[in-house]
């Protein structure tokens, strides 16, 4: 069984055991919360296609904390004009644990 979520922006395909990263939610570490914005729940022979999402249907995920990613550099030039910028932008994310999906 799988389903196919709504999280921060980004559509993420997620079975039960499942650990992935979405970005920054305000949870503590060790909590559970409810993800309700379910597009698609499939148990292997059929298909729920919510529009856009489906009623009653959530995922529940246990949080397991929160990390930064990649640090990103980026660099302003100007050439020949004695202009140079730099700064830099981290993203943080949250790992989420699948518990459950239901209908």
């Amino acid at each position: 069984m799988y389903a196919v979520i709504f999280c921060g922006g980004k559509q993420h395909k997620v079975s039960e055991g499942d650990v992935l990263s979405v970005e920054l939610l305000d949870a503590e570490a060790g909590s559970t919360i409810d993800l309700d914005k379910v597009l698609l729940i499939s148990d292997g022979t059929n298909i729920k296609v919510g529009a856009p999402y489906l009623e009653g249907a959530k995922v529940s995920a246990k949080v397991l904390g929160v990390h930064g990613g990649e640090k990103i550099k980026i660099v302003k030039f100007r050439r020949r004009k004695h202009h140079q910028k730099v700064t830099g932008h981290r993203q943080w994310y949250t790992d989420l644990e699948i518990t459950g999906i239901s209908e």
